[in-house]
């Protein structure tokens, strides 16, 4: 199985068949990966309670791979994630990058940038139009 053909099953078992066991199947031991919260990286326990708390704010969640690319060890990839939002039915997309090094069949580093504040934005946990309030130096409470 490719590299890319194991990041879907991946995507799949956790985020589309809820198989929180299936996180560990991918990470060795030591994976550390960025990008998921500010200056600090998460281990595959973390990664499961992201994805835990993800999984009840939204519901009949999809993904796609849009591209990606291999190079030795290393594996790059653009991904666009659609779901419905659990509490008003609406629905939701959000892009986001993958960089990850594999050791064997499993990821030994990840880098990760998903568009949280879109996402935030689209769940109203943020206000519209964010990231124009902030880069015009207004402070979002």
């Amino acid at each position: 199985m490719g590299r890319v053909s194991q990041l879907e099953e991946w995507y799949r078992r956790v985020y589309l068949l809820g198989e929180l066991d299936a996180v560990e199947t991918l990470f060795t031991a030591d994976t550390r990966a960025e990008g998921m919260l500010a200056d600090s990286c998460v281990g595959p326990e973390d990664i499961r309670v992201f994805a835990m708390a993800l999984m009840h704010m939204v519901e009949a969640p999809r993904f796609r791979i849009v591209n990606a690319v291999e190079a030795g060890d290393w594996l790059a990839a653009l991904i666009e994630t659609e779901a419905i939002r659990a509490d008003t039915g609406r629905p939701i997309r959000v892009f986001g990058q993958l960089m990850a090094r594999f050791q064997g069949d499993r990821i030994a580093e990840a880098y990760n940038n998903f568009d949280f504040f879109s996402f935030f934005e689209q769940m109203d946990i943020l206000p519209p139009n964010s990231l124009a309030l902030g880069m015009g130096g207004q402070r979002i409470a």
